[in-house]
């Protein structure tokens, strides 16, 4: 099968050297999935990475070297490289390690969106560090931020999150995939860019690694995206004593659950919704939401939750 696995940017560790000992751990389900035949693309989150390069990059401006302050879409682009790179190497290693003679690569991924989308006006992509209510009204006021509270953890900075149009090197994705390659795209959701003629623009947002993730799988005609989380399984009642894992649910169930309130917007919601597009979009398609180290029984139908038609 060929299968889109989406990771997410909080999986990866809150700086380089703790990323480079998780992504080890990370690489051996994703070989797993390898290792029985199967066309595995990669996709991941960003969050925490662009937040702690911007915000770097911000901090070594005000010194007196005077850095330059490096644009938004820049800070994407820098974390897709060191993630990609990181990721690209642990896979490679577990690969050879089991004997597969497989190449990874990277592609520094743009996404466009329309600069026309709702979004740019209500900015609500969680990005960088939590911090206190105190901490985040601080930052607010010192730098022009804008902050909400995330699902319960804390509160963080927001930036736009528009609606992924397409994909720019989606040709030369497609070339690398049906030529054998483990291919890493879209990471933090790809680089947000808009069409001006013949070039291609970044913009300050991040797309939701979630839609991106469904999108290239779309474009790359998968059999299976995996969206993979902190939980083994999407819960309705989450938290109260009327807890209900779901084994499964089709589009519409799902689309019941979204109208009931049951997926916090800043967690679970987006990935539900990422699985109903796909699920949806062409018969047969299967979506899965399930934590790292359950892909491979997930894909058995043995744990997860399965989004269909």
């Amino acid at each position: 099968m060929r299968i889109v696995v989406a990771l997410g940017g909080n999986a990866l560790g809150k700086t380089p050297t703790q990323q480079l000992e998780l992504v080890k751990n990370t690489a051996k389900p994703i070989v797993d999935l390898i290792e029985k035949g199967n066309e595995v693309i990669i996709a991941h989150g960003n969050g925490p990475q662009v937040g702690m390069i911007n915000l770097a990059m911000e901090t070594a401006s005000k010194t007196e070297a005077k850095t330059p302050e490096m644009p938004f879409p820049e800070c994407g682009a820098m974390s897709q490289g060191y993630i990609g790179y990181h990721l690209q190497n642990a896979i490679r290693e577990e690969l050879l390690n089991r004997g597969v003679r497989k190449s990874v690569a990277t592609v520094v991924t743009q996404v466009v969106v329309d600069k026309n989308d709702p979004a740019f006006e209500n900015p609500t992509k969680p990005i960088g560090a939590f911090y206190t209510e105190e901490e985040a009204k601080k930052l607010a006021d010192e730098k022009g931020y804008i902050v909400k509270e995330d699902a319960g953890r804390g509160w963080r900075r927001v930036v736009p999150s528009p609606i992924p149009v397409d994909v720019a090197e989606k040709e030369t994705i497609k070339t690398l995939v049906e030529n054998g390659h483990v291919v890493i795209t879209v990471g933090g959701g790809g680089i947000p860019v808009v069409a001006e003629g013949n070039s291609l623009v970044g913009v300050p947002a991040v797309i939701d690694k979630d839609f991106a993730s469904e999108k290239i799988a779309e474009i790359l005609d998968a059999d299976y995206l995996i969206i993979l989380t902190a939980v083994e399984k999407v819960a309705i009642n989450f938290g109260k004593p009327n807890q209900r894992e779901l084994d499964k649910m089709t589009v519409a169930e799902a689309e019941k659950y979204i109208e009931e309130g049951h997926f916090a917007p800043g967690s679970m919601l987006p990935k539900v919704k990422a699985t109903m597009k796909f699920a949806a979009s062409k018969k047969g398609r299967k979506a899965l939401i399930t934590a790292l180290e359950k892909a491979g029984e997930g894909i058995e139908g043995k744990t997860g939750t399965l989004v269909t038609q």
